[in-house]
């Protein structure tokens, strides 16, 4: 760190109703107050305060009228919780690479930066259209590395701390004890999360004990497994036993939480919504038929379809744009684009068959089960919905997205995923047993047992009773076929 005087610098305070009161730059420690002063200028940047105009869940406020929380407010929680998880190596390190955590403070506040309007929905229209500037941590790496965020990075903290900083939030798993901080099973973004969404959905069935597994936390070691059978061992976060029936709560609340608020229908329908209303956009655009659109060419989504590679294009992008451009979307000439945007100006989202609920109906297990049947019955029905889906999408292929009749919208999202060869231990949850340092999964049949949260949906945008006749005759075709073996 180079470095720089703080004669006269002054800390900030911010009133979070998660977290109460979240300092920066009030500890004694003067390179730590160093770097939390750096990133409240982080804070005043261009692209960090535009996360205040994109919401941290989207379109759930369709849903639950309270969760209008945005993603400035979560990264700024996130940097807190970053700060308690990195206490607790420091308690039990005696050598803390005290660079690292810098770096990991930084990228918990910074992992966000990258969003898009509207968040994970607008995540998929980019990966319809294979769009790197919808990718958030894509975007995310670019703000950080350059611009306005690099500067502030690297003026004070060094020259190369803002490119070690985005390849922390950029990469797929933790390298080392420092990142699981930012990304892991157990990181400063979920426990983040997790509190916020709970308080302001207002769903009661979420709770975490943050504050007690943090509290238990410590380092220890755990043997690396590899495919060519060499071992070695790493340092992770580690649990200590009394947190145990904590830890299986959380894993618990994680599910519930997509059961009850990421995956609800009313919310995937309106990210649906949005999603072929973006489709049929960019085809007007395409088509040289803007003016059908009702937006004026220079218009932010406009830009962006032009040239949606363009990193200012991505960044003039928020919910607020869009809301502002709803009105003259409802009265465009186009009239697909104009009976999206009423659905979700009027909040008229589409009805929609849940073709998973159907395909567990006609496959119910037995009454006694073994696991390995269990988890045959799990993958037929899996298999099915898969090939419902694919059925669905064959009959329209020759239509756009967003005219189609029916538009599908598969999801899954593993509570706990056990430890597999090819990653690093550092992604799981670990706690103490007796002298070992065990995988929560290996000690809780609660955390071993917690399935899958799928979702298998085909959401209806015509008022007719044909669009959803095709979807029930698709769905007991393909269930007829499992049932002769075809599947």
């Amino acid at each position: 760190m180079v470095p720089g005087s703080l004669t006269g610098a002054k800390s900030q305070r911010v009133r979070c109703p998660v977290h109460n009161l979240i300092e920066f730059g009030s500890t004694p420690d003067r390179a730590q107050r160093q770097l939390e002063l750096e990133l409240w200028r982080v804070v005043q940047t261009r692209p960090f305060q535009r996360l205040r105009r994109i919401k941290q869940l989207g379109f759930s406020e369709l849903v639950f009228p309270g969760a209008t929380h945005t993603r400035l407010a979560h990264s700024i929680g996130v940097f807190h919780v970053a700060r308690q998880l990195v206490g607790a190596i420091r308690r039990s390190v005696a050598d803390t690479d005290e660079h690292q955590v810098h770096v990991a403070i930084a990228a918990a506040l910074l992992h966000d930066v990258g969003h898009g309007m509207f968040s994970h929905a607008f995540e998929r229209f980019g990966e319809h259209f294979q769009l790197t500037m919808a990718q958030h941590e894509h975007v995310s790496s670019e703000l950080i590395r350059g611009g306005e965020i690099g500067a502030v990075l690297n003026d004070k903290m060094g020259r190369g701390f803002a490119d070690e900083v985005a390849d922390m939030v950029k990469a797929k798993q933790p390298a080392n004890l420092y990142a699981s901080v930012v990304s892991s099973q157990f990181d400063a973004d979920r426990l983040g999360y997790m509190q916020r969404d709970r308080l302001m959905t207002g769903v009661r069935s979420s709770d975490v004990d943050a504050l007690w597994l943090i509290s238990n936390l410590e380092v220890g070691s755990v043997n690396t497994g590899s495919e060519d059978g060499q071992t070695g061992s790493v340092e992770t976060l580690v649990l200590g036993h009394k947190a145990r029936q904590t830890a299986e709560s959380y894993i618990v609340a994680v599910l519930h939480l997509y059961q009850n608020v990421y995956g609800h229908r009313a919310t995937r329908g309106a990210e649906t919504t949005f999603f072929a209303l973006m489709c049929q956009l960019r085809r007007l655009y395409q088509e040289e038929r803007v003016g059908a659109s009702g937006l004026p060419v220079n218009h932010p989504l406009v830009r962006f379809m032009a040239d949606p590679e363009s990193l200012e294009n991505a960044l003039a992008l928020d919910d607020t744009v869009f809301w502002g451009a709803l009105p003259l979307l409802a009265a465009a000439e186009d009239a697909t684009l104009r009976s999206l945007a009423v659905r979700l100006r009027d909040r008229r989202l589409p009805r929609y068959v849940d073709i998973r609920a159907q395909v567990e109906a006609a496959f119910p297990p037995p009454a006694k089960e073994e696991a390995v049947a269990r988890k045959a019955r799990l993958a037929r029905i899996k298999l099915i919905c898969g090939n419902v889906l694919s059925a669905l999408d064959e009959r329209q292929a020759g239509t756009p997205v967003g005219e189609r009749a029916v538009i599908t919208d598969e999801y899954e999202r593993s509570p706990y995923r056990r430890f597999d060869t090819g990653r690093t231990p550092m992604n799981q949850m670990h706690i103490r047993v007796g002298g070992e340092v065990l995988d929560m999964a290996t000690v809780s049949s609660v955390v071993a047992g917690a399935e899958p949260f799928n979702l298998c949906r085909a959401y209806i945008f015509r008022d007719d009773t044909e669009s959803r006749t095709m979807v029930e005759n698709v769905i007991r075709t393909e269930m007829g076929k499992a049932g002769h073996g075809e599947a």
